[in-house]
């Protein structure tokens, strides 16, 4: 029962915040960036992760800023990954991109769970990040003068991007 109300919770957030984007695709890549395994934590917990996404969910809207990592001050999106974590699950993940792709574990694309990181980039090395919130979306703080937002996967610009899945 608890399951099916944390379920129609994250289901209804995801409905209020709609976007236009087009739906996930069903076939994603699990990692393009070379990375080993860190893990520095104990594994998350499904009531954890659920929180995680939950309060992301919450900052959608809260204004870009580089280096920012309050609601107050605004957030890159290093710091909005690390704000939400500190405040769920009490510990501070990496404060850098880089860093982030070797936090954890790679997830395959098909086994992403709420929670999860989300890491792009083009070249050789990440360059932005979010965090998977269910449904093939994920929040993140996209650039300087946008705002904290919710997107999908599959959207034309995340989907030319090389995405890498982690699991904290």
């Amino acid at each position: 029962m608890r399951a099916l109300s944390c379920l129609a919770l994250v289901s209804t957030a995801l409905l209020i915040a709609g976007c236009g984007s087009s739906r996930p695709s069903s076939s994603s890549p699990s990692s393009s960036f070379p990375s080993a395994p860190v893990r520095t934590t104990p594994p998350l917990s499904p009531d954890q992760a659920h929180g995680i996404a939950i309060h992301a969910l919450g900052l959608v809207g809260t204004p870009y800023r580089y280096g920012g990592n309050t609601p107050d001050s605004g957030f890159d999106c290093s710091g909005l990954i690390g704000y939400v974590y500190r405040n769920q699950v009490g510990t501070p993940p990496p404060r850098t991109v880089a860093a982030l792709n070797t936090w954890g574990y790679p997830v395959e694309g098909g086994e992403l769970r709420a929670g999860d990181l989300v890491v792009f980039g083009t070249g050789r090395q990440p360059n932005h990040a979010g965090i998977y919130v269910g449904e093939g979306r994920f929040v993140h703080a996209p650039s300087t003068g946008g705002t904290v937002r919710l997107d999908y996967l599959s959207a034309k610009h995340w989907a030319g991007q090389r995405p890498a899945f982690r699991r904290p």
